[in-house]
């Protein structure tokens, strides 16, 4: 890895390095919630400058290389936020030069070793808050908001998903408060620019085979939701009813396994090996078709297909229903194993999953229940106290 440039500090990036350690010491007005990171005002002031990114720290001012080539863009495509982590150590130097550092860090591994033309998320957060620029034009892109910089942090997603990279390693811990605060701070910034709300906050994992963005991270994002969604000033019931993962052929992972085993379960024969290749994309048309459902050419599941595939299971039942929800449990660290037997164990682990969710804790597969399990939003989160 080339070593990292000097930056000349301006005084612009002074000012924004002062906002950053206050909110890094518990300054800045923010106080921790019970679920979750909100403005000591209720608010108030982050959604008076919620579509003022100057918080930003650009790649001008952390010393960022030129791209190798140009960035490109797609317009009006943009419909969600990805969280990812980046799994690097858990640091404690929480200081404006290390956020600095981490950016030029990450840039470097994506150009160099991965040979991307420039970082390849949108958005990187530090562990003291701190928040970045990644791709060139992202802070460009998101005052607009009418187009994204395409970028190359989730596959199948960077035309229409805004990537924020957090500093840290989240499968075994949580992260930093001063993180999540700016976590909630930016997706309520791109929610405001690009016209969504907080039903559209994913995880990196709900796309793509990968242990990105980490367990106990993943367990905040109901709590990330509620606080963006009351920034934002949405209502529950604005909130859809559930909003499934909009998995399609360039999918990969526990939520396309899920599909396949939802699918062998009608007695459709395929492997349930999380890829969704040919034989997938046939069994979800031939599906759909017989469901009297729309067929996309990619395979898209919509909300329709999604909840035609989805079956009623609890303790006592088994095969590949059952297979489906355990292997999506073993993944959240929710349940140890997966054995195609609805256990007690595995009761327990979903009326884990529930209770995360909002939902009554009843241990039993119902629709909504699928949905927060396969990687979905359901209307329940935001009505949480």
């Amino acid at each position: 890895m080339r070593p990292a440039p000097r930056v000349n500090v301006s005084r612009r990036t002074a000012l924004k390095a002062g906002a950053g350690a206050a909110l890094a010491a518990g300054g800045g007005g923010a106080l921790l919630l019970g679920d979750g990171i909100a403005a000591a005002d209720g608010g108030s002031s982050m959604r008076r400058t919620a579509d003022d990114p100057s918080y930003v720290i650009g790649t001008g001012d952390w010393g960022a290389r030129p791209p190798a080539r140009k960035v490109s863009v797609s317009r009006g495509t943009t419909t969600k936020i990805v969280v990812h982590h980046t799994a690097f150590s858990n640091t404690t130097d929480y200081s404006y030069e290390a956020a600095l550092f981490l950016a030029r860090r990450i840039q470097n591994l994506h150009m160099d070793d991965n040979g991307w033309i420039d970082s390849g998320q949108h958005f990187t957060i530090s562990r003291g808050g701190y928040v970045l620029e990644g791709r060139h034009r992202s802070v460009k892109a998101l005052s607009h908001g009418g187009f994204q910089v395409v970028s190359a942090h989730a596959v199948g997603e960077n035309r229409r998903g805004i990537g924020i990279e957090n500093d840290g390693h989240y499968v075994n811990d949580t992260p930093p408060a001063a993180l999540l605060f700016s976590l909630q701070r930016l997706c309520v910034t791109i929610g405001t620019q690009y016209g969504f709300g907080a039903d559209r906050i994913f995880g990196h994992w709900d796309f793509n085979d990968t242990q990105c963005p980490g367990a106990l991270f993943y367990r905040e994002f109901p709590a990330l939701r509620r606080q963006v969604a009351q920034v934002l000033g949405q209502s529950p019931d604005e909130i859809p009813e559930r909003t499934w993962p909009d998995t399609y052929s360039s999918s990969k992972g526990g939520t396309v396994e899920m599909v396949q085993r939802l699918l062998r379960a009608y007695g459709y024969e395929l492997a349930a090996d999380g890829v969704y290749g040919p034989v997938t994309l046939e069994a979800v048309h031939t599906f759909q078709r017989t469901m009297g459902l729309p067929a996309a050419d990619d395979g898209t599941l919509d909300a329709a297909t999604w909840e035609a595939l989805t079956v009623p299971v609890s303790t006592g039942h088994s095969g590949d229903a059952v297979l489906a929800v355990q292997q999506m449990l073993v993944r959240k660290l929710h349940l140890a194993q997966a054995t195609g037997s609805y256990d007690a164990a595995t009761t327990a682990a979903v009326a884990e999953m529930q209770e995360l969710h909002g939902l009554q804790a009843t241990g039993a597969m119902d629709v909504a229940t699928w949905c927060a399990t396969a990687g979905g939003i359901v209307r329940e989160e935001f009505t949480t106290v």
